[in-house]
């Protein structure tokens, strides 16, 4: 079943609409002729993607914080969704180190507070809970994680996604039985998607675009660190692809599944900015890594997504060097005609779609 029978004139609850994934997210479904429900909080960022694209219009926006259990309960009873997707959370490992408890109350206890709401849902719904690729006890080998790898993580931001993931196993086993349960969930994890549209704190992407804009080098504290690569629509159309799956194929609830790149996309930073270099004037950078002292970030990070592939014949379709290029092109159009940024996300998601038809990806055709 394609995307555009799926989700037109659905309901769709999305957690986290204002962020960078969730608000790509919220215009992809627009897109489709979903009736969009977001909740969150106000944008995290200054300028972000969810203003820029004025994706506010044709949606319900709601501010509510995720960890108000009950106006998250009464939000998602109010809304009666018929899919919801979870990325509410404070996502930055940096961050996590300074604010360790709004970390943890935030995704952990956040995920819980959807959970519950889900649990109290008396209509057939699909529910797709994103936690990270950094869920894992990440020992750094070379060997992509799968699914059934150990949760945990050096850091409040990874343990908190890990505990998250023990949590939603917890309570799918507990309260929504397989063979009854109306409401059916999954987690997915994926991580560090690049693509127009983010401004974040400690990212490299924002971090470039940050400095190149305004003339200025960039500061790489760890250029040498390797991360699966990906554009945000690539893990987007994994996790509409669960959705639907979900909702069809019972024997998926409760499941967990990798949304990560093509293997050989495992790139360091340094290359990252150095192909961003590419599509953009002006470029400096700075390795500071032996001068910045600073908590600990893994060096080496890869998802094994074999199981994404055998259950919903899902795969990335973007190599390294156009998903950089697609990312640099959302940065030039937005910073030579801000007005204009809604249609070029537009465009781009219209694009990535027709390439993963080309691919030949089941939710493209």
């Amino acid at each position: 079943m394609t995307l555009q029978k799926t989700f037109n004139a659905k309901t769709v609850l999305i957690t986290g609409h204002t962020g960078f994934k969730g608000s790509w997210l919220a215009a992809w479904l627009k897109q489709l002729g979903a009736n969009v429900v977001g909740i969150a909080l106000d944008t995290p960022t200054e300028p972000s993607h969810f203003v820029a694209a004025n994706l506010t219009d044709g949606m319900t926006d709601l501010r509510i914080d995720i960890r108000n259990q009950v106006a998250i309960e009464e939000a998602i009873f109010s809304a009666q969704p018929d899919f919801v997707f979870h990325f509410a959370a404070q996502a930055l490992v940096r961050r996590s180190y300074e604010h360790p408890m709004e970390t943890w109350q935030t995704n952990l206890l956040g995920t819980l507070h959807v959970l519950e709401a889900l649990r109290k849902l008396d209509k057939r719904c699909a529910a797709v809970i994103i936690t990270s690729d950094k869920c894992y006890d990440n020992v750094e080998w070379v060997w992509g994680y799968r699914e059934n790898d150990a949760m945990g993580g050096p850091d409040p931001y990874s343990a908190s996604k890990g505990a998250a993931e023990l949590a939603i196993r917890s309570h799918i086993k507990s309260y929504f039985p397989k063979a009854t349960s109306k409401v059916r969930i999954a987690s997915a994890r994926a991580g560090n998607v690049i693509g127009g549209g983010d401004w974040a704190a400690d990212r490299i992407v924002p971090d470039c675009v940050r400095a190149w804009s305004a003339d200025n080098l960039v500061e790489l504290r760890n250029p040498h660190s390797t991360r699966p690569w990906q554009h945000v629509l690539e893990p987007l159309s994994g996790y509409l692809s669960l959705a639907i799956a979900l909702s069809q194929r019972p024997e998926l609830h409760g499941e967990p599944f990798n949304f990560g790149p093509q293997a050989q996309q495992n790139h360091s930073v340094l290359e990252l900015v150095q192909q961003m270099a590419l599509h953009w004037e002006q470029v400096r950078w700075q390795d500071v890594s032996g001068s910045v002292a600073g908590p600990y970030e893994s060096g080496l990070l890869k998802l094994n997504c074999d199981k994404s592939l055998h259950y919903l014949q899902w795969h990335a379709v973007m190599g390294f060097e156009d998903t950089v290029r697609m990312t640099a092109e959302w940065y030039r159009a937005y910073y030579q005609q801000p007005a204009k940024i809604t249609l070029t996300t537009d465009a781009q998601i219209s694009n990535y779609t027709t390439i993963a038809k080309q691919h030949g990806l089941v939710w493209a055709q």
